[in-house]
């Protein structure tokens, strides 16, 4: 399928998405949805469910922290099976279709990390996929490996503090990575059927003590006419062309009093113009919060930097894009929409307080917003008409790190050890 660019801003910014997103969506391609905004407003979708309360579920071979896609009516995630990376393809009865292994994994050191952090990501044709332990390949959609390659072996072990985060993204011709850490840092591009490397660019920048660490999953959108990757992470925000890499927009100054042990995980959201970026040590009560104007190109450090705050943000969880505002789930629970244009709040809330913490990223679907936290308490709340209603708290009774999923009015959500997907009228089979 050829990809195609949905309107994401009036005239200017388009995130790549695939044609048939735009009326009903039904694929969930990559870890971010379509739009790369972690929401979709159409559908009815289920409130009260539960460990014992579900449509189906399915035991995993492994524990993984990545996000399940969803194309076609096949779901994919990636796992760890017998002690080696694997893709495993489920159709929506929750039946294994098939799973391809690769080599050996690279087990998780974080609590809430493991050798399958990484989303996967399709563009119709094949499923693209990367490790802990720097194996990154192709498979096409009947589990046979199209190509694959190791970047570790390749390009040197990754010095990141805690486990890899970054997802593999899309554009019209190549598969994109990003490795941000202390060392050699880049920005890849391999091509999509042979996985040959297109091009490959050094993203280094000198930062205090583990700044530059990035967890982040770049963009892809089109700037001035361009499809450009937006990458963030090293307290820059900056703009590659994607036929060679080349910067054609650069911003920093995030972190002006040199601030140390600040990574870069949330990733940005865009509403319009403005990129919000979340940064600071929310989890350590030190949030920021940037609006930054994606216009013009060059240095942009001292012209697009439209706000600032420092009290509301989040460290982990990526914020969701939603009928033009940016609706952060702090560390702790702390709930927050925001106005992008200029940074106010329009309306706040928050969940239930607990010594767990929030790593999973929100969705919005319908008029819910879904949030998982790390103990498997998954919370519902209504959001219509600009207010916060806490409507459920869903225990899942295993921890859940992944983003939920959108499937035609059901989700799927991603536990250690098991697949659930639930359904309006949910209840143990």
């Amino acid at each position: 399928m050829t990809n195609k660019f949905l309107i994401a801003a009036a005239g200017m910014f388009f995130f790549a998405g695939h044609a048939g997103f735009a009326a009903d969506i039904v694929d969930w391609r990559s870890w971010r949805g379509p739009l790369g905004n972690g929401s979709v407003e159409r559908g009815s979708y289920p409130v009260s469910f539960g460990a014992e309360k579900y449509l189906w579920r399915t035991p995993l071979p492994g524990k993984g922290c990545s996000t399940p896609i969803l194309l076609s009516g096949m779901i994919y995630l990636t796992s760890p099976a017998d002690g080696n990376d694997a893709l495993l393809c489920y159709d929506l009865n929750g039946r294994e279709k098939w799973r391809t292994a690769f080599g050996k994994e690279n087990a998780g050191k974080h609590r809430n990390g493991s050798g399958s952090n990484a989303s996967p990501v399709t563009d119709g044709k094949a499923v693209f996929v990367f490790f802990k332990s720097g194996t990154f390949a192709a498979v096409d959609l009947n589990g046979k490996v199209r190509w694959k390659t190791d970047l570790v072996e390749r390009f040197g072990k990754d010095t990141l503090f805690w486990d890899h985060g970054t997802s593999p993204v899309l554009t019209e011709n190549y598969v994109i990575m990003v490795r941000m850490h202390q060392g050699e840092s880049w920005l890849a591009a391999f091509d999509k059927e042979t996985g040959a490397m297109a091009w490959k660019v050094a993203r280094n920048y000198k930062t205090p003590t583990e700044c530059d660490h990035g967890y982040s999953t770049p963009l892809v959108i089109q700037h001035q006419g361009q499809e450009s990757i937006l990458v963030w992470g090293a307290e820059h925000l900056t703009m590659h062309d994607s036929t060679d890499g080349k910067v054609t927009w650069s911003c920093g100054d995030f972190n002006p009093d040199a601030n140390k042990l600040w990574p870069a995980i949330a990733t940005p959201v865009i509403v319009g113009d403005i990129a919000v970026i979340a940064y600071g040590r929310n989890d350590r009560g030190i949030p920021r919060l940037h609006g930054i104007r994606l216009t013009g190109s060059g240095d942009v450090t001292q012209t697009n930097h439209v706000w600032r705050r420092d009290d509301v943000g989040t460290f982990v969880p990526t914020p969701v894009a939603y009928k033009g505002q940016v609706i952060l789930v702090g560390d702790h629970g702390g709930v927050a929409s925001i106005a992008p244009a200029t940074g106010k709040t329009i309306w706040s809330g928050a969940f239930p307080k607990s010594r767990a913490n929030y790593y999973a990223s929100p969705l919005v679907a319908g008029d819910k917003l879904f949030a998982p936290r790390e103990d498997g308490a998954v919370f519902v709340a209504s959001i219509a008409n600009d207010k916060f209603i806490l409507l459920s708290e869903n225990n899942m009774d295993e921890s859940v790190i992944g983003s939920p999923v959108p499937a035609s009015n059901r989700l799927l959500i991603r536990g250690e050890k098991h697949l659930f997907c639930i359904a309006a009228e949910s209840s143990s089979p």
